[in-house]
């Protein structure tokens, strides 16, 4: 293009970037029709850069996040598959096991249909959900038929990012350039690949949690829990307070789940899926562990059933743990 010619893309960047008096948040068309561009590769590494960072400092708006993930989603054009559960999960652990993983397989061996999507190796000194469910046997889908069958046989199957949306991915592995994380860890969160009805999503810092769920209910989603995890995964974390953000058949709501632990945990120098094999198959889970596996299933069983009170839903956990297929992990 000649340089005479204003780039398609300058009008989005022009936007976030106008000064402190000029600039603005994108409305969510807006939003769609520049993440559809980016997608599409119709914009310049160096546009793509701005926008990003320029996002990054004002923050992304729930209309912003909503439309980008319009655009992902078309993007991605997945088919139909029931699923009853969608589970985020694109932080990666560094201090404790992902002891959400068995809280996820438990639940699937109960009889949901969970479908986790996410990220795996965009920040050093992490251990993601993909690597560790590639050794415990579940399935990692590049396809969507491999995603059905998975879902058929075991009820659980992870989806990668660079299987969904390869652009979306590329983007994220750009934090090694910026030195930050970019907006694209956000709304990865929200995207939802399989319209599930009920939406698992965790962030590390606070101050997101109301995004998450303001963009969340712009989407349509009718119910979701969005919780500071550990490390920020989807994963109670036991020595702490958890205020959830709900949606509950579309009304927004909080709740505060108490500490389950006093006092806090060492950090765990080998996170290993020789771990989490062992504790599924019946050996000893130290308390920490059985904690978070617990409490995180109790989340997510009371978002599927409302009228389950905290105590209920954490004792139909413990049952559904206890019910497990030992031998799915052996």
């Amino acid at each position: 293009m000649s340089m005479t010619i204003e780039h398609p893309f300058a009008q989005y960047v022009r936007i976030l970037g106008k000064g402190k008096t000029g600039s603005r948040s994108l409305n969510r068309d807006e939003a769609k029709t520049a993440m559809t561009m980016i997608l599409n590769g119709d914009v310049e590494d160096v546009q793509l850069g701005a926008f990003l960072m320029l996002l990054r400092v004002k923050e992304e708006s729930p209309e912003e996040l909503a439309g980008f993930v319009d655009a992902v989603r078309a993007n991605i054009q997945a088919p139909t598959m029931t699923v009853d559960l969608d589970w985020a999960s694109y932080a990666g652990k560094r201090r404790q096991q992902a002891w959400y993983l068995l809280a996820a397989l438990a639940l699937a061996d109960s009889g949901l249909n969970v479908v986790m999507h996410g990220a795996a190796g965009h920040t050093a000194e992490r251990v993601y959900s993909e690597l560790l469910l590639k050794e415990l046997g579940e399935t990692i889908a590049h396809d969507w038929s491999s995603a059905q069958a998975a879902l058929n046989s075991r009820k659980f199957v992870y989806l990668p990012l660079s299987f969904l949306c390869p652009r979306l991915h590329h983007m994220m592995e750009m934090r090694q350039l910026f030195g930050l994380r970019s907006p694209v860890h956000t709304l990865s969160r929200l995207i939802n690949p399989l319209a599930a009805s009920y939406s698992m999503q965790s962030i590390f810092h606070p101050a997101y949690a109301d995004s998450h769920q303001q963009a969340a209910a712009l989407l349509g989603q009718k119910n979701a829990v969005v919780f500071k995890g550990e490390a920020g995964e989807v994963e109670r974390k036991p020595e702490g307070l958890c205020k959830v953000k709900t949606i509950r058949n579309g009304e927004l709501g909080e709740e505060s789940w108490p500490k389950m632990l006093e006092g806090r945990q060492e950090w765990q120098s080998n996170l290993s899926a020789d771990t989490l094999r062992r504790a599924w198959c019946g050996e000893s889970v130290p308390e920490y562990g059985q904690l978070a596996i617990w409490g995180t299933m109790a989340i997510a069983l009371q978002m599927r059933a409302p009228s389950l009170d905290q105590s209920s839903a954490l004792s139909l956990a413990k049952d559904i743990w206890q019910q497990r297929n030992q031998n799915r992990l052996s």
